[in-house]
């Protein structure tokens, strides 16, 4: 089910809420918690039983393990359970998202024939995985109690942050679930998260779908893309990139207000970052934190000499890569960002008036840091966004070829959208000739929108610094109808491939 649906909105949502607080207010905890874990698995499953099946067959194996962990008395035992704990959920995400990638490369290389199985993606695999692997991990080695079953299934399943985060960790949230004085309905809570939802559909249906329309266009004709049309594209798909990746993340944040659950922030104003080392510290913060407690401290982070912590930063970036998809794309882009953050970590160039530690032996002034830092992420999204390493190589010819054959009017005549049509009217009405100039116009224009709110202060600081007044509600309600005006546009979240 999508957040940005009519039955999400005003079916699902009010029975969510009001199954959660009926509930509460009887006094009946465990069953509404129960309510809470229903819901969210009839919000997963909504398109496919088949997700369903996989994801409760995830949710009682990692269970089980975890009541098998009371009966462990000795570090042997802890340690059989750790790695039986990752078998059982990297087999299952290798299985479901890698097996057919991983055998084609086989094929490949060894010339065999091994048969691939085409196996359907279930959606938000990686999240939930991941989420089961920190409490696996930390019950194993005796950071994590065993919980009841009401409280782990509503902490894995909890239907906000279920298919694209953010990641959220066991001791964040069953406390949460725990705390009965989260249990009562709080009007300023509930406010705020209507506000946080509200931007974030905006985000994701007033600028990630429209900005879609030329990107989808362009990757699909990256052979016949000229230089100016090539820059707009990946342009375009930054922006596209963060705010429906953000926007999902801010609606995460404010559906769980409305609950009284308090999700941890995923974006902190990421193109603002002078290096990529601190826009890594902005953007997708929950899985860069899983990465660091799972993977780069337990590699020995930066306390086994300089190599030792390259290799370390490496591997979390490498590993990150292979995390989005099952693509040498993906690992491309990854590996790209590995090695720029590696850069950062030597020292040979810092930023003036930066909170970095490690000394540099050449300053730059921010803006200057901006720029490479935003310039290097646009060139890394060829990799994250082809199909192939043949495109994305495609892509980076044609920004070096220089030419200029005038298919950028062919890009932004994609955004033949309804917002636009009284004014596409009057243009084939007076002049026919510049509607294809007024397209232009029009995706100039959103790339520059698109890029003074990022440049402004995001979701989360603006509900936080600006009461539930008149004006903020009467431009909420503006936004919230626009946007449900737009849903026939409604197109899928990026990251639920992931």
């Amino acid at each position: 089910m999508l957040f940005n649906s009519y039955i999400f909105i005003f079916i699902f949502l009010p029975i969510a809420l009001l199954g959660w607080y009926f509930l509460n207010y009887k006094k009946a905890y465990q069953a509404a918690k129960y309510f809470l874990a229903g819901m969210s698995l009839w919000f997963y499953g909504y398109f496919n039983l088949y997700y369903l099946a996989i994801i409760v067959v995830s949710i009682l194996g990692n269970y089980l393990l975890s009541y098998l962990m009371k009966f462990s008395k000795t570090k042997t035992t802890a340690h059989i359970g750790l790695i039986a704990g990752l078998l059982f959920n990297l087999g299952f995400l290798f299985y479901f998202k890698y097996y057919d990638f991983f055998f084609e490369n086989i094929n490949a290389v060894f010339h065999t024939g091994f048969n691939l199985k085409h196996i359907l993606l279930p959606l938000g695999i990686s999240f939930f995985t991941f989420q089961q692997i920190s409490f696996i991990v930390d019950r194993c080695l005796g950071r994590a109690e065993h919980y009841s079953f009401a409280n782990y299934i509503t902490f894995v399943t909890f239907f906000p942050q279920l298919i694209a985060g953010p990641i959220v960790l066991y001791k964040e949230m069953i406390p949460q679930f725990e705390d009965i004085s989260n249990r009562s309905f709080n009007g300023n809570n509930f406010s705020r998260g209507i506000v946080l939802f509200t931007i974030g559909l905006s985000k994701k249906v007033l600028l990630a779908d429209v900005l879609a329309l030329p990107v989808n266009y362009g990757f699909e004709q990256t052979a016949f893309l000229d230089t100016p049309s090539t820059l707009l594209v990946i342009l375009a798909y930054t922006f596209q990139i963060y705010f429906d990746f953000s926007g999902y993340s801010d609606m995460a944040m404010g559906l769980g207000k409305m609950f009284n659950i308090e999700l941890p922030v995923n974006f902190n104003s990421p193109y603002k970052a002078c290096s990529v080392k601190e826009l890594w510290q902005r953007w997708h913060i929950t899985l860069s934190r899983f990465f660091i407690q799972y993977v780069y401290i337990p590699l020995g982070g930066s306390r086994k000499g300089k190599f030792r912590t390259i290799f370390n930063t490496f591997m979390v970036f490498f590993l990150s890569g292979l995390w989005h998809g099952a693509n040498w794309t993906y690992v491309a882009w990854g590996t790209m960002q590995g090695l720029l953050v590696i850069w950062d970590n030597l020292g040979i160039v810092g930023i003036k008036g930066s909170n970095d530690k490690v000394p540099a032996k050449l300053y730059i002034p921010r803006w200057l840091g901006w720029f490479f830092t935003f310039t290097f992420f646009n060139l890394s999204l060829f990799f994250f966004r082809s199909s192939s390493m043949a495109d994305a190589f495609q892509m980076f010819k044609n920004i070096f070829a220089f030419k200029e054959t005038g298919y950028i009017f062919k890009i932004a005549a994609m955004l033949d959208i309804p917002e636009f049509y009284m004014i596409k009217q009057v243009i084939n009405l007076a002049n026919p000739a510049l509607l294809s100039y007024a397209y232009l116009a029009l995706l100039i224009l959103l790339l520059m929108i698109s890029a003074f709110i990022i440049s402004r202060k995001n979701a989360l600081q603006i509900v936080n610094e600006h009461p539930f007044n008149t004006k903020l509600c009467f431009s909420v309600i503006i936004l919230f109808v626009w946007c449900i005006i737009s849903f026939s546009q409604v197109s899928t979240f990026i990251y639920f491939n992931f």
